[in-house]
């Protein structure tokens, strides 16, 4: 029998339906559908009067980690205009895109405790992410997108208490991190519904192209700040999480999920270096009054918090590029799947799903 799925998150509606083919409780396949959020983003691209105009873009891709792809794109023209930006903007950005991957992993946490039919959870991220938000929205104005990140620089300065924040909030959130595994993570009935669930092994994992938490939870230790590093991403002492089959099997839907958890503490490390290290100066200073790359191409790189984040930029001597292609996580990620649908029961396939993490902005073809 083939029956219809979806939308069953919250950021799905109208842009995913999943084609069942099943045999009674068991899916024999699964076929995703994806629709159109319409906002053409590459070819918007083309289009632009100047380059600098397409950050605002990014943010649209993935718009609960927007932070993070603006970063991408902003090291790309950098690395295509060779322009060196000041040690006090690279820090700040780091800083503000692992806050990033903080405030998206408590969606991702939050969200998918609601597939499995846990609401404290939820509303414990949602409490830990204001205080995120409230620094962000201090520093740039914004709270969802932010259009912070500019070619060379950062559109605002942070403000003076802005050290002395970001420390109160590590030391504020470092604890409810454990509050969190003890409620959820390490939850008799959340386990019993996640581990053994939706098993992704690495070497198909690696064949889809996969990364971010989903290649981790595979028990691969691939994560471009340590193995491709930008930005100054290989200053920082940090670990990778990845899975190891602690509940069930390797590459599981309680794997992907535990990688998440975990990196939100490495995350915070970072911070915690950063924050330190801040020095005085600029953040204005290198930005270039007038942006026209000579003719060629580039492709860069960056580790967003669903995987690998990649802008491949053809410049033709103009003021505006002549094409500007994304390599998504969220598209990449969800091929994998069927592959993990394959001979799980139906129910499973909510939490398979959402073990994947996906946002529809990064999907939109």
């Amino acid at each position: 029998m083939v029956i219809s799925m979806g939308p069953q998150h919250p950021s799905t509606h109208g842009v995913l339906r999943l084609e069942l083919v099943v045999d009674g409780e068991i899916v024999v396949d699964v076929i995703p559908h994806i629709g159109y959020l319409h906002r053409c983003f590459e070819k918007h691209c083309e289009h632009m009067s100047n380059y600098q105009q397409i950050v605002p873009y990014t943010d649209r891709m993935d718009y609960v980690a927007a932070m993070s792809s603006e970063f991408g794109y902003v090291v790309a023209m950098e690395k295509m205009l060779k322009i060196q930006v000041p040690e006090r903007v690279e820090v700040i950005r780091v800083i503000m895109a692992e806050f990033s991957r903080i405030v998206s992993h408590q969606i991702a946490i939050g969200t998918y405790g609601l597939d499995i039919g846990a609401f404290t959870p939820f509303l414990f991220c949602m409490r830990d992410r204001e205080h995120i938000l409230d620094i962000i929205e201090e520093t740039c104005g914004a709270r969802l997108l932010y259009n912070y990140n500019w070619i060379g620089g950062l559109s605002h300065d942070v403000k003076p208490d802005f050290q002395q924040k970001v420390r109160e909030f590590c030391t504020y959130f470092k604890p409810n991190i454990v509050e969190l595994n003890n409620l959820l993570s390490f939850n008799k009935i959340f386990v019993e519904r996640t581990a053994n669930v939706g098993v992704l092994p690495a070497e198909v994992a690696i064949n889809y192209g996969a990364s971010g938490p989903v290649l981790r939870g595979s028990g691969v230790a691939w994560d471009l700040r340590k193995n491709d590093p930008y930005s100054i991403y290989d200053r920082f002492d940090f670990d990778i999480p990845v899975g190891t089959g602690e509940r069930g099997k390797v590459g599981d839907c309680w794997d992907r999920y535990m990688v998440r958890a975990r990196e939100m503490e490495q995350s915070v490390r970072i911070i915690e270096q950063a924050v330190e290290m801040l020095p005085a100066g600029d953040v204005q200073s290198a930005i270039p009054k007038r942006i026209r790359p000579e003719a060629g191409e580039i492709y860069v790189r960056t580790e967003t918090p669903k995987g690998e984040l990649g802008y491949y930029i053809i410049a033709d001597g103009t003021a505006s590029p002549a094409r500007v292609k994304v390599r998504p996580p969220c598209f990449v990620n969800l091929s994998a799947l069927p592959s993990m649908c394959r001979g799980s029961m139906i129910a499973d396939v909510v939490a398979i799903l959402g073990s994947i993490d996906i946002v529809l902005g990064e999907v939109d073809r």
